[in-house]
């Protein structure tokens, strides 16, 4: 279905957020013309009437990165960007890391595993196995997440499609993370790597129902890239299931999750929720319409804020 003209300033709000936070320079300063709808050299006659000459050409390749601001009167320039397109003080010039370290991009706020995962004692355990580092250089740019409960109740799976940034050089792997509901057998989990991955090591804790897949991607990224992919998850052999959670390292990004019920055991109520911590109440809880043709529930959260959100059901 198309996008109204709505959606689509949303779309391009959400972006430039999304860019303002985490850079690279380029990508955050061709969102915000996006999202302003100027062209250069409307940009540049707004330059022109506060005293600075930057020509078109020049505004063309700071946004196609194929040059930086570097000198005096450049990053002046960018400091009157940032009036003339309507962004916060600052936001621009700080992405520029003038003085910095090439090949990083500032990542956004985190939090650690360990807020997020119960138990996080098996967790940590099988990413030391996997000798993965506590930032893992990634963040999310997007994520569509489908969940199936089938017709006795159980997870049956989950399919995700997934858009990350590199917040520096090197990256090429991704690690998925699949918690089980009670009763979890995690050594029958099967792992399918889909689009642009394929799957690596794969470790598992019985006791905490915990799978951990390591998911190989086709390039090297460089600080600033993202990469496309998409991997899922086969269970069915847990306990009936009653919620689905997601925990977030980091803030930012688009997350969209769907949950379908089998026509044959369909959820009385729905809720979405969100909390601070793996240990915390549910919080900020609102009520969801089931679709009763396609027995569908769905949230979408943009500017994601690091925690976990969900959706939980009621049989009864």
């Amino acid at each position: 279905m198309p996008r109204t003209l709505e959606q689509g300033a949303d779309a391009l709000a959400a972006d430039l957020s999304q860019m303002l936070h985490t850079g690279p320079f380029h990508l955050a300063l061709r969102a915000a013309l996006a999202a302003r709808g100027l062209p250069l050299q409307r940009v540049r006659h707004h330059l022109a009437s506060r005293g600075i000459k930057v020509g078109v050409t020049s505004l063309s390749y700071w946004q196609q990165g194929a040059r930086r601001p570097q000198r005096a009167e450049s990053l002046r320039a960018v400091s009157a960007l940032e009036e003339v397109l309507r962004l916060p003080r600052g936001s621009l010039i700080r992405l520029l890391d003038v003085g910095g370290v090439h090949g990083t991009v500032e990542r956004p706020a985190t939090r650690s595993y360990r807020a997020l995962v119960e138990p996080f004692d098996a967790l940590e355990q099988l990413l030391a196995e996997l000798e993965f580092p506590t930032d893992g250089g990634l963040h999310t740019v997007g994520h569509h997440e489908r969940v199936r409960i089938g017709a006795d109740r159980r997870l049956l799976g989950r399919d995700s499609q997934h858009v990350v940034r590199a917040h520096r050089d090197g990256i090429d792997r991704y690690l998925a993370i699949h918690h089980g509901d009670p009763g979890c057998d995690p050594g029958r989990v099967v792992v399918q790597a889909r689009e642009n991955c394929r799957t690596g090591r794969v470790r598992w804790d019985r006791e905490a129902g915990v799978v951990v897949a390591e998911l190989l991607f086709d390039a090297r990224l460089r600080a600033g890239d993202t990469y496309f992919f998409g991997y899922a998850f086969e269970d069915g052999t847990g306990g009936p299931s009653s919620e689905y959670v997601r925990g977030f390292s980091f803030t930012g990004g688009q997350y969209v999750l769907q949950v379908r019920f089998d026509e044959q055991a369909l959820p009385v109520r729905c809720h979405r929720f969100a909390k601070s911590s793996a240990g915390a109440a549910h919080a900020a809880r609102k009520d969801l319409t089931l679709s009763g043709r396609h027995g569908t529930v769905h949230l979408v959260e943009q500017g994601v804020r690091a925690g976990i959100l969900g959706i939980d059901w009621d049989w009864e």
